[in-house]
């Protein structure tokens, strides 16, 4: 089964642009199905889809987030990443990659906690 790793910093500073790429160990990025997702878990607090990138190419993100979110992918290295801008206080969470197939994240990342703080 797919294995997906997430990387980055763990601090990063207020307005400062957070950005994290997640790993995958299969060549299944553009593979007909398969969402490469972002989400993320503030502490106390529950899930939050940040957005995600389709095998086309196209992305899909949260409403809420959008102004300050992009994904991109670089399929050669078999990566995909997130990048989200002035970032606030808030924006401390565990952040994780997964594969979405038929709507659901199926296969996660072992997460990664970033801070937001100067």
């Amino acid at each position: 089964q797919v294995q997906l790793q997430e990387s980055g910093p763990g601090l990063v500073k207020p307005s400062q642009t957070l950005s994290l790429t997640c790993t995958i160990s299969d060549g299944s990025m553009t593979t007909i199905g398969h969402y490469w997702t972002w989400i993320r878990q503030p502490p106390g607090k529950g899930l939050e889809w940040i957005g995600n990138i389709a095998p086309s190419g196209n992305t899909y993100y949260n409403p809420s987030l959008e102004s300050r979110t992009a994904i991109s992918r670089d399929t050669s290295k078999n990566q995909f990443t997130l990048h989200l801008s002035s970032v606030i206080s808030e924006d401390t969470a565990a952040y994780y990659c997964a594969r979405a197939e038929y709507g659901s994240p199926r296969y996660w990342g072992q997460g990664t906690q970033v801070t937001v703080s100067s």
